[in-house]
């Protein structure tokens, strides 16, 4: 056998191998996603009943830097919010906007009898990401538990009150992190597409991995905190691109807890055009390889945790299971091409098959549980395998071409926006609950 031959069945191995580890994690990861679901949806907890004059006051803070085209929707959610209003305030952390974003919280405010706040960061202070709008935004706030909604989001009319009220309830938690959904999601391809990635992550990943290893990760918007958690924190990281699952690390790293809650649901905008995604999802690895490589020179010198897990997972996944694929897929051209042929013997086809039936059949039992297990789901979970997954791929690459080739210098990028959707409209004009039920 030639070295040539030796390394290319070595890679191709390689490939299956790791494919298939990351494949029964993720299957492992549904199954207690399934049985999280029953407890959390089929049979609910009921929350503790607790009397106004005890509930504590609530401190919202919006970080909003050039968010003129959505920032009024969340505002009228947010006066809709069941959650007394005396025990909440609206602080918007205007962060150099250069649109009408101040203007329109402004003539909001006087419009609306609801306790809000506008601060300005000045202009030499400004951009420097999310976490240093927080930050600036904790400086100005009042509130025993602290939330945090980004300023596309659309809560339901009952999200905060669940929030909080698990939070109060169990003296363990140091934050309970609600669900999100896309309000533009049948916008176009793309957005579908995201749908099921973010329907996906939240069922299977978060649900997952809280009911088997306890744990739950920030989602960055649509969370609740406790005031002096944050304070012994010393606040957001304002370096971190990814400031909420850096938080997270932290809080457990103080063996606090944080709790993923299902039935507290706001919708938010997702990307619309491909560019937009990969600059947003690109923020995202670049700050997930810092927090990787961050981890990964301490795993040694602290006991084996559950988020040492989780972040060895992510290790796992960005460096071994991303090239994993790539190496698949390269070998699956290069096959149809006639340039390779693989002499392996074993039912390679066959596992290939399993996989991708694995992979679909995950990405439905997260649709079903919300709900959206439609045959135009069922495709686009389909087309997903063959498109979504080797761009994110591609993303993965790209970040680790900016951070260990190019070293490139980490700038927070805001994730831009797009004008409002009739769906948003009808939304943020109704009071309704059950918004799930609507349909584009």
């Amino acid at each position: 056998m030639s070295f040539f031959s030796f390394l290319r069945d070595a890679l191709f191995i390689f490939a299956v191998i790791f494919i298939w580890l990351m494949l029964l994690y993720q299957f492992l990861l549904t199954i207690g996603g399934l049985l999280f679901w029953r407890r959390e949806r089929v049979h609910p907890k009921k929350n503790v009943f607790w009397e106004e004059a005890k509930l504590p006051l609530v401190s919202i803070l919006i970080p909003a830097r050039n968010e003129a085209l959505v920032i009024e929707g969340l505002l009228e959610r947010l006066a809709r919010q069941d959650y007394p209003h005396e025990k909440m305030e609206i602080i918007v952390v205007n962060d150099g906007s250069t649109d009408a974003t101040g203007e329109i919280v402004t003539n909001w405010k006087h419009k609306n009898k609801v306790n809000l706040r506008l601060v300005n960061i000045p202009l030499e202070e400004s951009g420097r990401g999310k976490g240093a709008a927080l930050n600036w935004g904790l400086k100005f706030s009042q509130g025993e538990v602290v939330a945090v909604y980004d300023a596309d989001n659309l809560p339901e009319k009952d999200s905060l009150r669940q929030l909080v009220l698990e939070l109060i309830s169990q003296p363990s938690l140091a934050a309970v992190t609600g669900l999100f959904r896309a309000y533009n999601r049948h916008r176009n391809l793309l957005t579908r597409l995201i749908n099921l990635e973010s329907i996906a992550f939240q069922w299977i990943i978060q649900a997952g991995r809280n009911f088997f290893l306890h744990i739950a990760f920030l989602a960055g918007t649509n969370y609740v905190i406790r005031r002096k958690v944050l304070e012994t924190l010393q606040g957001w990281d304002e370096k971190a691109l990814t400031e909420d699952t850096e938080l997270t690390l932290r809080i457990y790293e103080r063996g606090w807890r944080v709790k993923f809650l299902p039935s507290a649901v706001s919708w938010e905008q997702e990307p619309e055009k491909l560019t937009t995604w990969i600059r947003q999802r690109t923020r995202w690895a670049r700050g997930n390889n810092e927090l990787i490589l961050r981890q990964m020179k301490n795993i040694f010198r602290r006991r084996i945790s559950s988020t040492t897990l989780e972040m060895a997972n992510l290790f796992y996944l960005y460096y071994f299971f991303v090239l994993a694929i790539i190496i698949s897929d390269v070998f699956f051209i290069l096959s149809v091409a006639g340039l390779v042929n693989l002499r392996l013997p074993g039912p390679y086809f066959e596992l290939w098959i399993l996989a991708f039936s694995l992979f679909v059949l995950e990405i439905l039992v997260a649709l079903a549980m919300e709900k959206e297990d439609s045959w135009l789901n069922f495709f686009l979970a389909l087309l997903a395998y063959f498109t979504y997954t080797k761009l994110w791929a591609l993303v993965v690459l790209r970040s680790f071409f900016e951070d260990f080739i190019r070293r490139k210098e980490k700038i927070w990028i805001k994730t831009d926006r797009f004008p409002e959707s009739a769906y948003q409209q009808r939304l943020s004009s109704s009071g309704r609950q059950n918004e799930r039920s609507h349909q584009d």
